[in-house]
């Protein structure tokens, strides 16, 4: 039914004709009548400037003959169904080609059944728009939108610039290659203008679709170099985007490009981009795209697509530039830090394997102490980068001084807080919660064993538990109490002591490597306990297959192992007794030491320990009261020299003057030992001195 008003809407009026002849004469949209045939019987004049149909001769034909390669798709089906249903068709896409070699047309086609006052079907009406810019442009909109979030997922200069190529096949090129300066990938920056003083560019992503491409794409890594006078060379220096619609195997600037245009030749490219990849006033590298199987040529529209993206993709490889260079930094200031060898010691064997993987904050250490004893400590400073190798060396110092001190552990934590603390509050504040609890989260084990008593004690600050494994083979966690990690929360800790036998392994490890086997501690034993046995092994051995077993394929973090095989001194190698507070008793000592010395064939060595003995007991009987202890140790080729008396007063080195009648004492002690030093005991304090036995310690 047709609505009309008054006589105007008679057919045949002068309104129906003047509606008819604007929609056929004045229109924009091309219009097409056809019969029931679907013979064309009438078309108005917007529908010959329609690209996609040939209508100069197409009256009383089918579509079919001048429809073209757009009637073979969906056109055909449309129609029929809009002749036999009578419902219309509103908005159908249709595509095709004019020829191989023109690139694809959209069609927007609107159809609607003709039929007379009686019903009676008359044919169809076709409106046709053709929409291919439209639909190019929000297919450029959409790949914008899409690779914005999928280009820059990760901080890896490779892998970001994969993501683009991805994104860039086959939607805008058929082969996309990726080229980045190699001094990126160190870290470095260059200005543009100054690209070829750096050197070749390194292939870091390519795709293809073709199956052959293989042949004559550049391998990841490949580093090539660039010439001058060439499309690549000159984005690189003005920074501009080239495109190159008609590539000419005969280009005198492809026989330059000799490894590129060859490349290029044999992939059949016939049209290509040229994207130079530049942020923040830096040149990053260079992104060629080309194509060869589909036929038509670039044009300016994807040019300014193609550069939008570069844009995009040159910030994030900045951006995973600047990560690492951070990074490396982090990573040469921690192995700078770390102990570039551990020593051997008395008290323990020692294995280490440190894999700085993450450039993080991650540390172990082995520390000589007094009275043979050795201390070893691991630790976790969260996060990475600098300021996390900056805050691990800070830590790893401070417990060094602090272990020289000859603190019990609890209180050498108690005391690493309070500079942990006062470090976190000396940086600027960050105000996202997460990063304020990351950077606090700094953790902490110290161990001491001593061979003489071999017994260990350990205080934990929020750090794992080391694993104790026995010679008879049973694997357990040594008891740790736990306080808080270091600057967070109150400094409250405890230690635990524990005796241990001989040839068993301690196994300290950051974090990182047990959470990585599982978050389920027993698990974690059961793992660890598999990887140590047997223990009978070679102890680096051991480490290894540790560190073997617990890492996983994909390691984010440090993975840091420090295993300690525990030794005995037996009563053959320590004499000790306890003497008046009585200055006869200097002779005594003095006497006593000559017999062990004589004892353990040190005989040549017993003017030096005798006179150390005598000056220590010496000064015990002038600033004490109570009994005097005297130990001596045999600790491989020094003799350990200590006296414990029950003065908590320090002595304090002095340079005596000629005609001072006193003062000497501990003075001479200094000039014979190798080091001397105090330590506080629960009851007074022990002063000791270690003899070196040859000219090497």
């Amino acid at each position: 039914m047709v609505a009309s008003l008054g006589g105007h809407g008679r057919p045949g009026s002068e309104l129906d004709e003047a509606i008819l002849g604007a929609l056929f004469s004045e229109s924009t949209v091309g219009l097409h009548v056809l019969d029931t045939q679907l013979r064309l019987v009438r078309y108005n004049t917007a529908a010959r400037y329609v690209r996609a149909f040939a209508l100069e001769e197409a009256l009383g034909r089918h579509p079919r003959e001048w429809a073209g390669d757009f009637y073979a798709g969906n056109y055909e089906a449309t129609l029929l169904e809009v002749l036999d249903t009578g419902v219309p068709s509103l908005d159908v896409e249709v595509r095709g080609h004019l020829s191989p070699d023109e690139p694809e047309m959209v069609l927007s086609v609107s159809c609607f059944r003709l039929e007379d006052a009686a019903g009676g079907v008359l044919g169809v009406a076709t409106a046709v728009v053709e929409i291919t810019e439209r639909k190019r442009s929000a297919a450029r909109l959409a790949l914008l939108e899409r690779a914005g979030g999928r280009i820059g997922t990760t901080l890896d200069i490779f892998r970001t610039a994969q993501e683009f190529a991805d994104e860039m096949v086959p939607v805008l090129a058929d082969t996309v290659v990726v080229e980045v300066l190699d001094s990126v990938l160190r870290g470095e920056v260059s200005e543009p203008g100054t690209v070829l003083e750096y050197g070749a560019l390194r292939c870091t992503s390519r795709t293809s679709t073709a199956l052959d491409a293989e042949r004559y794409l550049p391998s990841i890594g490949e580093a090539i170099g660039l010439s001058s006078a060439t499309p690549f060379a000159q984005s690189l220096s003005d920074l501009r985007p080239r495109i190159v619609e008609h590539l000419s195997a005969d280009a005198d600037w492809l026989v330059r490009e000799q490894v590129r245009g060859r490349r290029l030749t044999e992939a059949g490219a016939h049209s290509l981009l040229v994207l130079p990849l530049t942020a923040r006033g830096s040149v990053i590298g260079v992104a060629h795209c080309y194509r060869s199987s589909t036929p038509q040529a670039y044009d300016a529209g994807e040019l300014a697509v193609a550069a939008e993206l570069a844009d995009r993709v040159a910030l994030c490889l900045d951006n995973a530039r600047l990560y690492a260079r951070e990074r490396s930094a982090g990573r040469l200031l921690q192995l700078s830090l770390r102990p570039a060898r551990v020593r051997g010691h008395g008290a323990v064997e020692t294995a280490y394997s440190y894999c700085p993987l993450g450039a993080g904050g991650d540390w172990f250490d082995v520390i000589p102490l007094s009275g043979a004893r050795v201390a070893l400590v691991t630790g976790d400073t969260v996060g990475r980068g600098l300021e996390a190798a900056a805050t691990m060396g800070e830590v790893r110092a401070a417990i060094s001084a602090l272990a020289v001190l000859d603190l019990t552990p609890e209180e050498v934590l108690e005391r690493l807080h309070a500079l942990v603390t006062r470090l976190h509050g000396e940086r600027p504040r960050r105000t996202d919660v997460a990063a304020h609890d990351e950077r606090r989260d700094t953790t902490c084990l110290y161990l001491v064993y001593s061979p003489v008593t071999r017994r260990c004690a350990v205080a934990s600050a929020g750090h794992p538990p080391p694993v104790l494994a026995l010679p008879d083979g049973t694997v357990e966690y040594a008891m740790t109490p736990s306080g808080p990690p270091l600057g967070r929360g109150l400094a409250k800790y405890a230690s635990a002591e524990f005796e241990i036998p001989e040839d068993s392994i301690l196994l300290l490890s950051n974090t990182a490597l047990l959470r990585a086997v599982s978050d389920d501690p027993e698990e974690q034993l059961v793992r660890v306990g598999d990887a140590l046995q047997p223990t009978g092994r070679p102890l680096q051995e051991i480490c290894d297959e540790v560190l073997y077993k617990l890492t996983p394929e994909q390691m984010e973090n440090d993975a840091v192992l420090l295993l300690a095989r525990t030794r005995g001194l037996g009563p053959d190698q320590v004499a000790s007794w306890t003497l008046l507070n009585h200055p006869a008793s200097v002779a005594e000592a003095r006497a006593r030491t000559e017999r062990a010395l004589e004892h353990w064939g040190l005989e040549q060595h017993a003017f030096t320990v005798t006179l150390v003995v005598s000056e220590l007991v010496t000064n015990a009987v002038r600033y004490s009261e109570g009994p005097i202890g005297v130990r001596l140790i045999l600790d491989g080729s020094v003799v350990v020299c200590e006296v414990t008396d029950d003065s908590s007063t320090v002595p304090h080195l002095r340079h005596a003057e000629e005609v001072d009648e006193g003062g000497r004492g501990l003075y001479l002690t200094w000039q014979v030992s190798r080091r001397w030093g105090t330590r506080p005991e629960t009851r007074g304090k022990t002063i000791w001195a270690e003899v070196a036995l040859s000219e090497d310690e």
